[in-house]
């Protein structure tokens, strides 16, 4: 069973980092990215290579090497960076895999589908250039 929402922690990490790296103007290495998010390393590395190959951070090798958006943060959406990650956003109208309530009602009403068709809203309509300021300030230089 599902729950309203359900994004998991790689989804998670990936909609964190790139909004983090978004609000610097340089290079962001793994290390200040997993040492701000209070992650491991290795998994976050992970993430942030599945961002590289669908397009949305670039990495540099080397000692000064690390990620920077692979495109303005103007056209980077939450959503594609969820998609990047977890595929296509479904849109779920029932908690259950199976619908099991009968003559088309539902327990919780329309509920689960307003919950859904708002998150994908939200993911769809933030681009990575609102979000500059979270992180903007807070230890990171």
């Amino acid at each position: 069973m599902n729950g309203i929402i359900n994004i998991s922690e790689a989804a998670s990490l990936a909609l964190h980092s790139v909004a983090l790296i978004a609000s610097r103007e340089k290079t962001t290495s793994v290390s200040e990215i997993s040492g701000r998010l209070g992650v491991s390393e290795f998994h976050l590395a992970k993430v942030l290579q599945r961002l590289a190959k669908n397009g949305l951070v670039r990495s540099t090798r080397g000692p000064r090497g690390g990620f920077t958006l692979a495109r303005k943060g103007e056209s980077i959406s939450l959503l594609d960076v969820y998609e990047a990650i977890e595929g296509p956003l479904e849109n779920r109208s029932c908690l259950l895999e199976k619908k099991s309530c009968r003559k088309g009602k539902c327990i919780l009403g329309n509920t689960v589908q307003a919950a859904a068709l708002l998150l994908k809203n939200h993911l769809q309509t933030t681009r990575i250039s609102d979000l500059g300021d979270i992180y903007a300030s807070g230890g990171m230089s």
